[in-house]
């Protein structure tokens, strides 16, 4: 498919090429591929997932952004991470969904993404829900740690429950779009040989003799 990252095949119906390793189709989504050849920037190893996703929110939090959920799960039988983040549009008001699965190896990573912006109408998910809901039970905090702060705030309306009720809404797109790909996504054999990623527990102190 593309010769800058280990993927070697999944199911592109729909979208058209625009340039090498993008793509795009006519709902104003933007599939992209990504290679990243430095040992993966993740906070915790995969097996390790409330200290992965507690780290994830606070990085994407410190960023301006929000983290609306991180999952662990296979991509093609390795270990790998989604992502769904949503981030302030720069140029105007609304905001911009990113749902993204990452397969790291111990020394470096691939990325499957899908993003999408609000158009001219921005806001209205949030604002029928947060009607019905009422402010405090619209916001509360973060599920991965209540210290999180910072950054685009966390709501239930995100939450992928009420995707029916909002078919055309991006963030309901990137994310089925993406749980429709990932399953088809075919890695290299020698990507998929290379040791896996983790990190070294810290050395413990020995007792006093």
């Amino acid at each position: 498919m593309t010769t800058q990252t280990p993927i070697t095949s999944m199911d592109l119906a729909g979208f058209t090429e625009r340039d090498p390793g993008v793509w795009t189709d006519a709902r104003g989504l933007v599939l992209s591929v990504h290679f990243f050849g430095l040992v993966p920037d993740l906070p915790a190893p995969i097996e390790a997932a409330d200290r992965l996703r507690y780290g994830l929110a606070r990085s994407v939090s410190a960023a301006g952004a929000g983290l609306i959920e991180a999952v662990v799960g296979q991509v093609d039988t390795l270990p790998a991470v989604r992502q769904l983040v949503k981030v302030p549009l720069q140029n105007r008001r609304g905001q911009a969904f990113l749902a993204s699965w990452t397969i790291p190896r111990a020394g470096c990573s691939t990325v499957v993404k899908v993003q999408a912006a609000e158009g001219a109408f921005t806001g209205m998910r949030e604002a029928v829900l947060l009607a019905e809901a009422g402010p405090e039970r619209f916001f509360t905090p973060h599920p991965y740690g209540p210290d999180i702060a910072g950054g685009l705030p966390y709501h239930i309306g995100d939450l992928e429950q009420w995707d029916a009720r909002f078919p055309d809404h991006p963030l309901t797109l990137v994310r089925a779009e993406l749980n429709r790909i990932a399953p088809t996504v075919a890695l290299h054999p020698s990507f998929k040989a290379l040791p896996p990623f983790g990190h070294a527990e810290p050395p413990q102190p020995h007792a006093a003799t």
